[in-house]
This record gives C-alpha cells, structure tokens and sequence, in this order.
C-alpha cells in the first residue's frame, strides 16, 4: 500500500514520553459515584459559573491537606524511596494547537488549596489562551521535546527523580478529563503519584469520580477513603466558596454590575 511517512511532531513525542514514564508505574483506578447536588446548585446560582475544573482541583488540594499520602512521590535517586511536599501542586492536562497540531499539554498550578477558585479559574484561563511559548512550564516541556530521543528521555528521568524538580515540573498531582466532550477516561495515564478524573454529571448532580494512583506509594483503602472525604469536601467548604461568589456579585451596586457586563 502507497502513503507516507509522518515524523512525531514536538507535541507527539511529549505524549510518547508521557506513556513510556507511565507504564512503570503500578497505577490502579479507584472510583466512587458521588453526589454533589449543592454543589450543581450553587454553581448554577453564580452569574458567571466557575469552572468545574477550578472546583474539583481546589476540592483535590483541600483534600490533600489531610491526606500527606496525596502529596508524596516515589524518587530512585539517591536510592529508592519517598518523599513528603509541603503543599500540593497541580498539574492540569490542557488540549492546545500547536504548529498546526492539536497537542496534549500540561499547564502546572501551585499550591491551589491556598488559591480562590476565581484565581483558579484565571490561571486556567490563561492556560486554554496564552501563548504556548509564554507559558513557562510547557515551553521548557516542548524545548525537552526537541532533543534527541537519549537526552530527552535522561532529562525526563532526572526530573522524575529529583525531589527539587519533581513537583516543579510534573506536579504533585494530575487532573485530566474528557467530561466537557460527555465522555470519560477510565484510566487515563501521567507520571504522577495521583491523577484525579471524573465523568459527565447528571441531572441529578451525580457523577463518578476517580482517582488513579501510584500504589508503591499508596493502598487502595487510604484511596477509598480520600474519596470518601472529597466528596464531603465538595459538599461543603466549596460550595460554600461557590455560594459566597454568587452571594459577592449580588451584593455589587447596580452601576458596578452594569459596568461588568458590558
């Protein structure tokens, strides 16, 4: 058969080495079908509805506040063992175009429990929006893309194993949905210690959410019940965010509220 050879592209072989950094880790989903009915409801209150990835990835941070499990990684180097972070930081998976390719990125968030979901919401928005070359971390993964397959693989190791780097570059955490297209992953793959996925929420507030996880790091029953505890976390201290954003804006005067919406 006649056609043609395609070479990887930058945003190709960031995803080949995604994959192959991925595969030896012992990751096992664990899901649990939550409701989140007041959270639906405050939401849908907001004149402007923050996002739901600003939401689950501030509901993830508060959640791995108590659970220090959810900040650790595995490292190799000096030898094999783990280590604690002080604070979460999030690594959110952003599809972009880039050189006339979509392309899977990841856009990194530090310490999002100590952030507003407003502020959240506009580090996202700058992530779906901003120049790929203007936004630090994916513009050093694309310049590591660009070199030849040895260095490029060395350089992921090290920063893998590294402890100052690790979070830096990859996050103490993932965060990677399809639900905005109705869809959802079931186990989708990162070189993290936890990834956190959902589907689509019903009607009814109902939606099955997962958290993927690295079991040298973890057990499942530590797992079992961090989503457990998410869930209340979403029913409580973040819808009572949400309610106190959609509260704020009722409260502006009149003229300020005229002036925002033009």
């Amino acid at each position: 058969m006649r056609g043609r050879s395609i070479r990887f592209s930058p945003a190709k072989r960031l995803v080949l080495d995604v994959l192959h950094f991925s595969r030896g880790i012992p990751t096992v989903p664990v899901q649990k079908r939550m409701c989140i009915t007041p959270l639906v409801e405050a939401r849908a209150a907001c004149t402007n509805a923050p996002r739901w990835t600003a939401i689950f990835v501030k509901a993830y941070a508060l959640l791995a506040r108590e659970f220090p499990e959810l900040r650790r990684v595995y490292l190799k180097l000096p030898l094999p063992h783990m280590f604690e972070y002080r604070s979460s930081i999030a690594s959110v998976v952003v599809e972009r175009e880039y050189q006339g390719e979509v392309g899977i990125f990841t856009q990194v968030i530090l310490n999002p429990a100590a952030r507003p979901i407003d502020n959240l919401m506009e580090l996202l928005d700058r992530g779906t929006t901003k120049p790929l070359d203007e936004i630090p971390e994916i513009a050093r993964a694309l310049s590591v893309a660009a070199l030849p397959w040895p260095f490029r693989r060395m350089v992921w190791w090290l920063g893998l194993n590294l402890s100052r780097y690790r979070a830096l570059f990859f996050g103490t955490f993932g965060f990677s949905v399809y639900s905005a297209l109705k869809v959802e992953s079931l186990h989708p793959l990162m070189p993290v210690t936890t990834l956190l996925n959902y589907g689509v929420i019903d009607a009814d507030g109902n939606v099955n959410v997962r958290i993927i996880y690295d079991h040298r790091v973890m057990n499942g029953a530590t797992v079992a019940r961090a989503l457990n505890r998410l869930e209340e976390i979403l029913n409580t201290a973040v819808v009572d965010e949400v309610r106190d954003m959609a509260a704020n804006v009722l409260q502006q005067p009149a003229s300020s509220l005229a002036l925002s919406e033009t």
